[in-house]
C-alpha cells in the first residue's frame, strides 16, 4: 500500500465567506479555531484520487467508520510563521512528511507524495494567510492526518483512506509559558513498547496517555515522564515532547529505540548542539542517573522539545517519592539559546544555514 500518484494541480473550491472575524488574535486558544480551507484527498481502488482544497467544514461519516472502531489513523503537527506581509515560513516540512510516511508504513496506511504535500501547504498558506498570527510566539498550526474510511466492522486494514490538512491560528501551548514545568514518573502505566507503535504518530498512542496524564495533574504535576516498559528505569519521553538533559557540558537525549517518537524539534536541538560544540549523546539514560547527576551538581538543565512548545524548561522531577529541583525557577541559558535560535529561524529573524525553512510568497 505504498503506490504514490502525483497530480499536475490541486483543484481549489474557495470559501464564499471567510471566518476571519471569529478569530480573537489577542486571545488565541490552542487548536480551538480553524482557517477557511482544508485539503482533502481520498484513497480507494489502490490509489490516491485527485486532491481538492475546499471550505473547512464537518465530515460526514457512518457509525461503522473503520477508524472509530480500530484506530487506524496517523497525523502530524507542524507550524507556519508570519515573516512579513509577503512571506510565510513553514518549518521543516520535508522532515514532517518523512515522519508522516514512516507512521503510514507502521500503521499499514498508503504513503503520500511530497510534491502534493508541499503544494497543498503552499496553496493553503496563500488562501488563508490572513489566519497566520503576527505576534511573536504565535503561529499557524498545521495538522495533516490520514484515517481509515471503510464502512465495515472488520478488524483488518481498511481499503479506503481519507487524507486531510487543516490549519489553526494558535498561541502558546503551555499556560506556564517559560515557567519550568514539573514531571512525575509512573510505575502503574507505560506509554509504548519496543516493536509497538510508539515511534509512529498515531491516534491511539495519545489516547492511552490521557488517564496517566490526568492523574499526574491531579497530583500537582504538569505531565508524565515516561520510563521504558520493560525495566521501568530508562527515560523515554514526556507526553507531548521529547526530553533532554544537560549534564556538565554534555547534552544527553534518550536514543530512538522504536518506542520513542522521533521529534522534529528534537532533531533540530541535537543538530544545533553539535554545531555549537557541545558533546551530544543519544543513548539510554536511567532515572537513577539523572537523580545522581542532580545530587552531584552535574545536572545543569532539563528541558523538553516539541513542535507545540518548541522548548519547555523542566524545573522539577518526581520519582517514587523523591524529588529533584533543576535550575533557578526559570529557563536555563542553554535552553534559552536553543529557543532563540530555532524561533529566530522560524520567524525569519535569523539566517537559516540548515535549509529548515520553506518560504511561501503570498
Amino acid at each position: 500500500m505504498n503506490d504514490l500518484m502525483t497530480f499536475s494541480k490541486i483543484n481549489i473550491e474557495p470559501a464564499e465567506r471567510s471566518k476571519i472575524h471569529e478569530i480573537d488574535f489577542n486571545n488565541l486558544v490552542f487548536g480551538r479555531k480553524f482557517s477557511d480551507h482544508m485539503f482533502v484527498m481520498e484513497y480507494e481502488h489502490g490509489e490516491w484520487n485527485e486532491p481538492v482544497i475546499k471550505p473547512y467544514g464537518p465530515i460526514e461519516v457512518t457509525p461503522a467508520l473503520n477508524t472509530l472502531h480500530y484506530g487506524q489513523a496517523i497525523f502530524e503537527g507542524m507550524k507556519a510563521f508570519y515573516v512579513d506581509e509577503n512571506t510565510i515560513n513553514i518549518f521543516r516540512p520535508d522532515v514532517h512528511h518523512e515522519r508522516l510516511n514512516n507512521s503510514a508504513r507502521r500503521m499499514d496506511i498508503p504513503e503520500t507524495d511530497y510534491d502534493i504535500f508541499i503544494t497543498a501547504l503552499e496553496e493553503l498558506m496563500k488562501l488563508d494567510h490572513q489566519f497566520v498570527p503576527k505576534q511573536f510566539g504565535t503561529s499557524l498550526y498545521i495538522r495533516p492526518f490520514i484515517f481509515a474510511s471503510d464502512d465495515l466492522l472488520a478488524a483488518r486494514s481498511s481499503t479506503k483512506f481519507s487524507y486531510y490538512i487543516i490549519t489553526s491560528p494558535v498561541g502558546t501551548y503551555y499556560s506556564e509559558g517559560f515557567a519550568p514545568v514539573s514531571l512525575t514518573t509512573t510505575d502503574e502505566y507505560v506509554r509504548a513498547v519496543s516493536g509497538g507503535t510508539g515511534e509512529a504518530k498515531t491516534a491511539g498512542n495519545y489516547a492511552a496517555s490521557f488517564l496517566p496524564a490526568k492523574k499526574a495533574v491531579q497530583d500537582g504535576y504538569t505531565q508524565v515522564l515516561w520510563l521504558d516498559a520493560t525495566e521501568h528505569k530508562y527515560i523515554e519521553e514526556v507526553g507531548t515532547m521529547n526530553i533532554h538533559f544537560l549534564i556538565g557540558d554534555t547534552l544527553v537525549t534518550p536514543e530512538l529505540t522504536g518506542s520513542i517518537l522521533p521529534g522534529v524539534t528534537r532533531r533540530s536541538v541535537t543538530a544545533l548542539a553539535v554545531e555549537w560544540g557541545y558533546n551530544v549523546e543519544e543513548r539510554r539514560i536511567s532515572i537513577d542517573e539523572v537523580f545522581k547527576a542532580s545530587e552531584n551538581g552535574e545536572l545543569k538543565e532539563v528541558f523538553g522539545s516539541g513542535t507545540a512548545a518548541v522548548i519547555s524548561p523542566v524545573g522539577l522531577i518526581h520519582h517514587k517519592g523523591s524529588t529533584i529541583n533543576i535550575g533557578t525557577g526559570k529557563i536555563g541559558d542553554f535552553a534559552k539559546r536553543l529557543f532563540d535560535e530555532i524561533t529566530g529561524i522560524q520567524y525569519g529573524k535569523l539566517e537559516d544555514p540548515y535549509g529548515w525553512i520553506h518560504s511561501v510568497e503570498i
